[in-house]
C-alpha cells in the first residue's frame, strides 16, 4: 500500500510536524489503520477513502499511534497538500470538504502558479470548561513553575473546537522551554469533556517576535504523543482563548510558533470571526506543508 510523507505547518523539509498519508485506504479496517499508524509512529497518520456523506468530497480517518481522533489540524492541512499534489484535488479549486469523524470539514485553498500554496481549515466554534483537576496538579503535571503561570493573571482553561486541550498560560518563552512534563502524573489528568484525553497545551504571548502571537508546546501522552511539534487541533482553541481573554483582537491573523524545543519549528496560522456581542462565529486554522517522500508498506 502506498503512503506519502509530508512535513506540515512549514515550507521547509525536516521541520514542522510529520504526517503519513495513505491516499488509497479503501478496504482497510479500523484495526488495520491503527496498526499502520502505530508502525509509522508519527503524531498522526491519515487514511483516505471514498466520500460517505452528502456535501463531502472525500472520507478521511485520523489515527495517532494509540487512538483514532474525531478531527485534527496538521493531518487535515497536510492531507490537503498531498491530495493536491496527487491531483485528487483539481488545481485551482477554491474549496474542498473532508468527511471527518466530527462531520463535514471544509478547507479553503490558495494556489500559486498552479500549485497549492496555503490551506485554511474550519473548526467548530469553541466550548470552554473548567478543568476537573486542581490547577496545582495541572501545573505540576506540565512541569512548570507555578510562579510563571500565576504571573500571567490568566486562567487555566480547557477548550475544544472538536478536540479538547487544557490551556496553561505562561509568562515567558523561557518558562515554556523549561517545562519538564511528568508523563506519569499527566496521565492521571481527566478531561472535562466526555471522551476527551489528557492533552495539555502551554503557551506564552511574550512579545519577542512581532510575527508570532504565541510560543507554544503540547503534550498528550494519552494519545501516544509525548510532545507534538505542531497541533492544529489545539490552535483553533488557542485562538479562541486569546480572543476571549482580550489578548488579541478578533480580526487579527495570529501565528502559534510550536516545536522549537524539539528542533522542528512550526508556524500555525489562526483567525477568528466574532460578533459585536463577543460570540465567536468562525474558527479557522491554516498553514503550508511540504512533501518529503513516498513509499509502500506491506500489509
Amino acid at each position: 500500500m502506498k503512503f506519502l510523507h509530508y512535513d506540515v505547518f512549514t515550507n521547509c523539509r525536516f521541520e514542522g510536524n510529520q504526517l503519513a498519508i495513505f491516499p488509497a485506504a479503501l478496504g482497510l479496517s479500523a484495526a488495520q489503520m491503527q496498526t499502520l499508524a502505530r508502525e509509522m509512529n508519527f503524531a498522526e497518520s491519515t487514511f483516505i477513502t471514498a466520500a460517505e456523506a452528502p456535501g463531502t468530497d472525500i472520507r478521511m480517518r485520523i489515527f495517532t499511534p494509540q487512538a483514532e481522533l474525531p478531527m485534527a489540524g496538521h493531518p487535515t492541512i497536510g492531507s490537503t497538500f498531498a491530495l493536491a499534489h496527487e491531483a485528487t484535488i483539481t488545481a485551482g479549486l477554491e474549496r474542498w470538504v473532508f468527511g471527518l469523524n466530527i462531520g463535514p470539514t471544509p478547507v479553503e485553498l490558495t494556489w500559486t502558479d498552479g500549485k497549492l500554496s496555503f490551506a485554511w481549515m474550519d473548526q467548530r466554534t469553541p466550548e470552554y470548561r473548567e478543568p476537573l483537576a486542581p490547577h496545582a496538579d495541572i501545573i505540576r503535571a506540565a512541569g512548570l513553575d507555578s510562579r510563571a503561570v500565576e504571573a500571567t493573571g490568566l486562567p487555566i482553561e480547557e477548550v475544544s473546537c472538536g478536540v479538547p486541550f487544557i490551556f496553561i498560560p505562561v509568562k515567558t518563552r523561557a518558562a515554556v522551554d523549561a517545562a519538564e512534563p511528568d508523563v506519569a502524573y499527566m496521565r492521571r489528568l481527566k478531561s472535562a469533556f466526555p471522551g476527551g484525553h489528557n492533552a495539555v497545551f502551554i503557551f506564552s504571548t511574550e512579545g519577542i517576535d512581532p510575527e508570532v502571537t504565541a510560543y507554544s508546546r503540547m503534550f498528550a501522552p494519552g494519545l501516544g504523543v509525548s510532545e507534538d511539534p505542531a497541533t492544529g487541533g489545539a490552535s483553533g482553541p488557542l485562538a479562541s482563548y486569546l480572543v476571549k481573554h482580550g489578548l488579541v483582537e478578533p480580526d487579527r491573523d495570529m501565528v502559534s510558533l510550536q516545536g522549537v524545543a524539539m528542533g522542528r519549528p512550526s508556524r500555525i496560522h489562526m483567525r477568528i470571526a466574532q460578533l459585536p456581542s463577543g460570540e465567536i462565529t468562525r474558527v479557522q486554522v491554516g498553514g503550508q506543508a511540504v512533501r518529503v517522500g513516498e513509499g509502500t508498506i506491506e500489509i
